[in-house]
């Protein structure tokens, strides 16, 4: 009768290589949960304003104005008052704003990540580049 023994396991180099794949990936989400966070925020408030039954007789400093209060209080600081478009068509109002986001990943490569967000759930789509 033989006997045969079958290694099972990783080898030192495939440790390795499985380690820096999960650090990587780790290091992704330390960048972009944050810009993600801040962005559904973001979203969640200009439907908010865009749902507000007197939003069609606000002016745009009035809109302005309210999502400044909702950005304080949410500590929203990539976007600004002054970056949102304010369009009135048919009787409707949409509030939206497009942003970039841009991070450095490691040493002189940098993460960047367009979005865009809207009143009326139009927004919501995000395109990553890595530079």
């Amino acid at each position: 009768m033989i006997n045969r023994h079958h290694q099972k396991g990783l080898t030192l180099i495939s440790l390795l290589f499985w380690g820096v794949i999960i650090i990587f990936m780790a290091l992704l989400a330390m960048k972009l949960i944050p810009a993600y966070t801040e962005f559904f925020t973001i979203q969640k408030i200009l439907s908010d304003i865009g749902n507000d039954p007197n939003i069609k007789s606000m002016s745009n400093g009035e809109i302005r104005d309210k999502f400044n209060k909702r950005a304080m209080v949410d500590n929203i600081s990539t976007v600004k008052a002054s970056d949102l478009d304010i369009g009135r068509d048919g009787g409707q109002t949409v509030v939206s704003v497009e942003y970039p986001f841009q991070t450095t990943l490691v040493g002189n490569i940098s993460l960047l990540v367009d979005f865009s967000a809207s009143s009326d759930g139009g927004g919501g789509r995000s395109s990553k580049t890595i530079e």
